[in-house]
């Protein structure tokens, strides 16, 4: 065939021609299409999502039997509050040396602290010497935490003796020297009919006759102190102990995470950290108002632990976490909302959940009167994450806490 006549056989091709129904037709095969992947994907995502959820809402048990309860809107971070740096100036002291020293005492320039495998230390020049165990091995796990104890609340006596709190045992007198230990109060006793679960912190009376102390909760462990929080429980009790007459008192109840306990500087009201409420409580041992209790710092810009005199006559507060603001603020948000605590602990366990609370270190001083004289910070917790006591000597803030690898300190002079 010529090549000629090979052109003339060929079928010419009619160019496409692109109307508007035909674009419209395209058009609505895609929005189908992509009206189809998107209904598969929601499902996939009810399916993974929202029927565990469901599941587990109907069907797992609460560790928890949370009471709804509301904050008042967090202070503004202005004025004394004023976010800073300082506590970034802090040094990093023995770290990965010990283990969440939770409060600190100093007898001459002897420092002596409890930590989280049950030792209550003495560090001499910068060396750590173990001074004694109130329990007994294995430490470590969560487990082992009753039987190994945990020295909270550390204070030194006008007899030149350590007084220690044991989150688990109870208040104990430690001779400073040979580590001898001797028991106080037992946690075992039953104190008005109920056995102290968490022992916490301490303030003893110059002349030595009485202690004052927290039980944080009858309910509730140390090692369950996330559950004692999001439950609300109101369990907490501040304790009266008298060295001669060997007697316990309960002087306050129905406290809310009682916490950081602190003498007044004329000894005439002992002031108690209610944690969960965000909150400082003060109970009046003389005077006129001897046996009344009022609320001596409302609305903290955080959750508050241990209470420590400064030199200025005021107080230092040790803050575990933060209510930011301007910010959200998970404790507010959460509780009001027990149905939401309930799910969330139906899921998580309590060392997953914390992982969801910012890191934040802050410490305040308190002035006699209750009102902020300064705070330091340190945003996202770069060098100090969290602080459960803040101890002043000779110049220095010493600063706990209760998981740390290491002890802070933070010279007030360039601060």
């Amino acid at each position: 065939m010529k090549e000629s006549e090979g052109l003339r056989n060929r079928r010419l091709q009619q160019p496409r021609v692109i109307s508007d129904e035909s674009r419209d037709a395209e058009t609505k095969h895609v929005s189908a299409y992509s009206g189809k992947v998107f209904r598969i994907t929601l499902t996939t995502l009810v399916v993974t999502l929202v029927v565990p959820l469901v599941t587990a809402a109907l069907l797992l048990q609460s560790p928890i039997n949370p009471q709804p309860f509301s904050y008042k809107e967090p202070p503004l971070l202005t004025g004394p509050l004023e976010t800073n740096l300082k506590l970034r100036q802090a040094e990093c002291l023995l770290e990965g040396q010990l283990f969440g020293p939770e409060s600190i005492a100093h007898l001459g320039d002897v420092i002596f602290t409890g930590t989280a495998d049950g030792l209550i230390l003495k560090i001499i020049d910068g060396k750590i010497h173990t001074l004694s165990r109130i329990g007994k091995l294995p430490c470590g796990a969560s487990e082992d935490e009753p039987t190994c104890g945990r020295p909270l609340g550390i204070r030194v006596g006008p007899n030149g003796t350590l007084f220690v709190a044991d989150a688990y045992y109870g208040l104990f007198e430690v001779n400073p020297i040979t580590g001898e230990v001797k028991m106080l109060v037992s946690a075992q006793k039953a104190i008005q009919g109920k056995r102290m679960a968490f022992v916490n912190d301490l303030s003893i009376t110059q002349d030595g006759r009485k202690i004052y102390f927290t039980d944080s909760s009858t309910k509730w462990q140390r090692r369950d102190n996330r559950y004692l929080v999001m439950e609300g429980t109101a369990d907490g009790r501040l304790m009266e102990y008298d060295t001669v007459t060997k007697k316990v008192e309960v002087l306050m109840d129905d406290i809310r995470f009682a916490n950081g306990v602190q003498l007044s500087p004329a000894e005439d009201y002992v002031l108690v950290s209610e944690t969960t409420m965000a909150r400082i409580r003060r109970y009046h041992i003389s005077g006129l108002r001897k046996g009344g209790h009022d609320i001596f710092f409302d609305n903290l810009p955080g959750l508050p632990d241990n209470i420590r005199p400064s030199s200025s006559g005021g107080y230092w507060v040790g803050m575990a976490t933060l209510r930011p603001n301007p910010g959200f603020s998970v404790m507010d948000f959460l509780a009001p909302r027990p149905w939401l605590k309930n799910l969330i602990f139906k899921l998580f366990n309590q060392e997953t959940t914390m992982k969801f609370v910012p890191k934040y270190g802050l410490v305040l001083e308190l002035n006699e009167d209750g009102s902020i004289r300064r705070s330091f910070h340190d945003p996202h917790g770069v060098v100090v994450p969290a602080v459960s006591e803040a101890s002043e000597h000779n110049g220095y803030l010493y600063l706990g806490s209760y998981y740390s690898p290491f002890l802070c300190r933070l010279d007030l002079n360039k601060a």
